[in-house]
């Protein structure tokens, strides 16, 4: 499977920039095979442990700390990789999350 850095890529009327490889430059149109394929996208606010009986005794209105302050920010997986770190935001009426920081990971 190819690793791909989506400064790789370019969009029509862009100039060729060196993509690091032996194929030359890449264009959007390379990623059009992949459009279509759903991915999983998760907005972690946060985590707690605990053990069975003292979930088991949760009721409603329970309040369930987390392991996250008041305003740091949430972890955003795709596919269960971390890819990003963002913050909650109101959209109309749900909630939305938008990318503050994109992590960058060395894959081998």
């Amino acid at each position: 499977m190819a690793d791909f850095d989506l400064n790789d890529f370019k969009t029509e009327g862009d100039e060729p920039q060196p993509s690091g490889d032996m194929d030359g430059p890449r264009s959007a149109r390379d990623l059009e095979a992949v459009y279509d394929i759903p991915v999983q996208v998760s907005a972690v606010l946060g985590k707690a442990h605990m053990q069975v009986n003292q979930l088991l005794k949760l009721g409603r209105g329970a309040v369930v700390e987390l392991d996250r302050k008041v305003g740091e920010a949430i972890d955003i997986y795709v596919n269960n990789r971390l890819v990003a770190r963002g913050e909650v935001v109101v959209v109309e009426d749900r909630l939305g999350v938008t990318m503050t920081e994109i992590i960058k990971t060395d894959r081998g």
